[in-house]
């Protein structure tokens, strides 16, 4: 049986095996000794696109996925851009680019964190399942959109993100198979599980940094 594997390296740095090949998502924490096929950067900041670990996997054959922005800050190769709406495929495997921004966080007056147009979320989909990873966002009503979502990925830090709260909020909106928890800093994981539970229906995922999950 075919099937989609993820390991969880940190923060909101993952590795996704499917199809063959090793896709790595926002690089910047954990181990990167296995070389990428395919890097999915949401945004340039360097908690997300940390240009050493990419490095470290990146092969002339590597192809980065990013926004148009972030490209901007990376060494030249095979970058391609996306915007959301678009989709792309690499061997069977369909990323598409969603929205992610904030609209209601902001570093000083009128200047959001993450302003939109700045980054992109992704969706992975692969061997009938969809694992969505939303970047460093708001809860944003375009999230409630999003269908047949088998992995859920959101940040609960608050801040520059959603918090606990709102994360819930997107949980219960998207309504995917499983939600996971990710980019939490001081946050606590087990109230936003205890609070999704509490309120839905909706299967939480809570790993270990370096635990796979397969989906």
């Amino acid at each position: 049986m075919i099937v989609m594997k993820m390991k969880w390296l940190g923060h909101a740095s993952f590795l996704l095996e499917t199809r063959g090949k090793k896709i790595y998502i926002d690089p910047y924490v954990g181990d990167y000794d296995v070389k990428a096929d395919a890097v999915l950067i949401s945004h340039g900041h360097g908690d997300h696109c940390d240009l050493e670990k990419l490095a470290m996997v990146r092969t002339p054959e590597t192809v980065i996925y990013t926004s148009e922005a972030c490209a901007e800050g990376i060494p030249p190769g095979n970058v391609v851009t996306m915007s959301p709406g678009e989709k792309k495929s690499f061997h069977g495997i369909v990323i598409h680019a969603v929205e992610a921004y904030n609209f209601k966080r902001f570093r000083s007056p009128g200047v959001p964190y993450h302003p939109e147009g700045t980054q992109i979320a992704f969706i992975v989909e692969s061997e009938g399942k969809r694992v969505y990873h939303a970047g460093d966002s708001d809860y944003l009503p375009s999230m409630n959109d999003l269908d047949d979502i088998t992995l859920a990925l959101l940040p609960i830090m608050g801040r520059a993100v959603m918090d606990v709260d709102e994360a819930v909020e997107a949980a219960i909106g998207i309504k995917p198979e499983m939600v996971m928890p990710m980019h939490w800093r001081d946050s606590d994981p087990e109230e936003f599980k205890a609070k999704v539970e509490s309120k839905s229906d909706l299967k939480v995922i809570l790993m270990q940094a370096g635990e796979t999950l397969t989906l």
